[in-house]
């Protein structure tokens, strides 16, 4: 079994683990230790391929069971938008998340404590869920560059057509 350089983990894992009746596991530790490690929100799928790198014995079903137990303590949420796979965010503060409609990658954005949007008398919020739709700055930056180039091109194209006619 090969290991990477360690990650700081909550010193709490064993004791939440416990508090809900899990038992810590090597298996559960690796699986937290992948969303910890690259927070960008990756499904059971994409969390099990990088658990395999360092732990080669783990199987699916273990990976969803380690999720499914992250999830139920507290150390992880499920990330779920539109109809894509459920992803797991290990970041338990109150946030938002950014998607990104070009390269499909998501972001975490930080909101304000209450985030200003008004209830029907007798509703309390307990926790939300925003999910903001868009281009990252990579890809806004690309899009634009695309654009430029496009419109240079059409200049050029234009240029061209009229001297020669």
């Amino acid at each position: 079994m090969r290991r990477t350089a360690p990650i700081q983990l909550d010193p709490r894992l064993r004791e939440r683990l416990a508090k809900r009746g899990f038992r810590f596991t090597p298996q559960r530790e690796q699986v937290y230790v992948v969303l910890l490690r690259e927070r960008d929100h990756p499904t059971a799928e994409e969390v099990f391929i990088r658990a395999k790198h360092e732990m080669p014995e783990i199987s699916m079903a273990t990976v969803y069971n380690c999720l499914d137990a992250l999830v139920k303590c507290g150390l992880a949420r499920q990330v779920t938008l539109e109809r894509g796979a459920t992803r797991f965010c290990p970041n338990m503060r109150e946030h938002g998340h950014f998607y990104c409609d070009i390269c499909k990658g998501i972001f975490d954005v930080e909101l304000p404590a209450a985030p200003g949007i008004a209830l029907p008398a007798g509703y309390t919020a307990e926790r939300y869920d925003i999910a903001i739709h868009g281009r990252c700055p990579a890809c806004a930056g690309a899009k634009r560059n695309e654009a430029e180039s496009f419109d240079r091109a059409g200049r050029a194209k234009r240029f061209l057509d009229t001297a020669l006619s």
